[in-house]
């Protein structure tokens, strides 16, 4: 048997980061028994699905590297085929016309609220001649759901789940306009794409019982089911933007790596001994749904940026470099040519180490990519006294001879600290704020290597000659 998953989202917003947990373990638990991962969108909802929420969802997942197997599967597109199910069933004696009014059906629901009851449809059209409908009602069709006993799941997260059938009333599977219910269009669909194994979140568990109904009433073979808790935010409520971000594009725009965030989803409700960085090679090795916790995760942004910024300090250099260049687009007063870039790959070791997100690597490379005058702020401007600039005159002579690599300006620079009397800091400091118009960089010496003679002589030129 070939394992098949799918990841299954409706098109009405942006992609949540629960549902990009989902995806990653359906995709993790497929590749690891070599199986397959599709997507199907489930767009039958009109009103609210939207071609920029499609575009989003295949953009986030693109982005997260979860590749999928096939062509994208739209629901919308097999209505016809959901329908002739329902008809089959109907047939076949398993479901029937219900020619119960809405306008009733409202009324009886809204009387039920108001006396404290739970409302079910009472399957009154069950059993009834459709010759003895009321003129002019369009009928929906009903499942003839088992009343007797229960539903039982074997649920490989859950474990063993029982249901009541007398829980569960006659569902509605195709509308009296002729387009069908979401739980009937999910059983045909993962029927006819031979779905071996639904993951979803635990909020479809209700479902999962109305599913099987389906299931047994067409004789199909079911899924196996595992349903996973959902992700609460750092205080246990429901995750919500008053925790922070919420959608997978959001994580990208703040500077999140996408394998940073694929191994803190991983982690997040799932485990495997004390390993915290997992390569997506070693996920696949190890990830079962048999390890993922029955109870709901919390969100812990801080956790996540601290794991973000190791990956950032373990990715490619190159990467990193085409990362910076692309966030510093638009930024004013920049100039973004080969020169900077290159300044940027020279300095992006020692960058990369006290960046946690791409937001604060882009902005801590920023100064790479102007000219002097460089901006400062209030405290930079003030390390800038008379002393300290006469001083930089001299560390510019210094430089003017000194080899211009990191342990040659780093030698320079001692040997001026030593001759003058003054702690290299003393000399380091007002330096690099001539340099980087701030208070806080890389090493000077791999900083004024960066740069290159020209260039920081120039910006030293430029606060020493005011």
């Amino acid at each position: 048997m070939t394992v098949r998953t799918r990841f299954a989202p409706s098109p009405t917003g942006p992609l949540h980061i629960g549902g990009v947990r989902t995806a990653l373990f359906n995709y993790l638990y497929s590749r690891h028994h070599g199986g397959e991962f599709l997507l199907r969108i489930e767009d039958t909802d009109r009103e609210r699905s939207t071609q920029e929420a499609t575009q989003g969802i295949i953009e986030s997942l693109d982005w997260l590297g979860l590749a999928r197997d096939g062509q994208t599967v739209f629901q919308s597109t097999r209505m016809a085929r959901h329908a002739e199910v329902a008809r089959d069933l109907l047939a076949a004696g398993a479901a029937y016309y219900c020619f119960a009014t809405p306008e009733d059906l409202n009324r009886e629901r809204e009387q039920a609220r108001a006396e404290g009851r739970v409302w079910r449809y009472d399957g009154r059209w069950r059993d009834r001649d459709p010759a003895e409908a009321p003129p002019g009602v369009k009928p929906v069709i009903r499942l003839k759901t088992r009343r007797e006993g229960e539903t039982v799941l074997e649920d490989l997260v859950q474990g063993t789940v029982r249901v009541a059938n007398s829980e569960l009333d006659d569902m509605i599977i195709l509308r009296s306009d002729g387009t069908p219910i979401y739980n009937h269009s999910v059983v045909v669909d993962d029927h006819d794409m031979q779905i071996t194994h639904v993951i979803r979140g635990d909020d479809h568990l209700t479902n999962t019982f109305r599913q099987i109904q389906i299931y047994e009433a067409l004789g199909w073979e079911k899924p196996r089911f595992a349903h996973i808790p959902l992700i609460h935010g750092p205080d246990g409520a429901k995750l919500s933007k008053r925790h922070g971000a919420q959608f997978v594009l959001e994580f990208r725009e703040q500077g999140y790596l996408p394998e940073a965030l694929c191994n803190y989803l991983l982690r997040l409700g799932w485990s495997h001994g004390d390993l915290e960085v997992i390569s997506r090679e070693q996920a696949i090795d190890l990830f079962d749904v048999a390890d993922i916790n029955r109870g709901p995760s919390r969100m812990d942004y801080a956790k996540l940026t601290n794991l973000n910024g190791i990956y950032i300090r373990q990715a490619d250099d190159d990467r990193l470099t085409e990362e910076t260049m692309q966030r510093l687009q638009g930024v004013p007063h920049l100039v973004l040519d080969a020169v900077t870039r290159a300044r940027i790959r020279a300095l992006m070791p020692a960058l990369k180490e006290r960046a946690k997100t791409l937001v604060e690597l882009s902005q801590s490379a920023a100064f790479l990519a102007r000219h002097p005058p460089l901006p400062m702020d209030a405290k930079a401007v003030a390390l800038l006294t008379a002393d300290a600039k006469a001083m930089l005159r001299e560390v510019a002579t210094s430089l003017s001879d000194a080899e211009f690599s990191a342990a040659g300006i780093d030698a320079a620079l001692r040997a001026f600290a030593e001759r003058t009397g003054r702690k290299l800091g003393q000399v380091a400091q007002p330096l690099r704020v001539a340099l980087t118009g701030g208070t806080v960089s890389p090493g000077i010496d791999a900083t004024l290597a960066a740069l290159g003679r020209a260039e920081a002589l120039a910006r030293i030129a430029a606060v020493t000659e005011e």
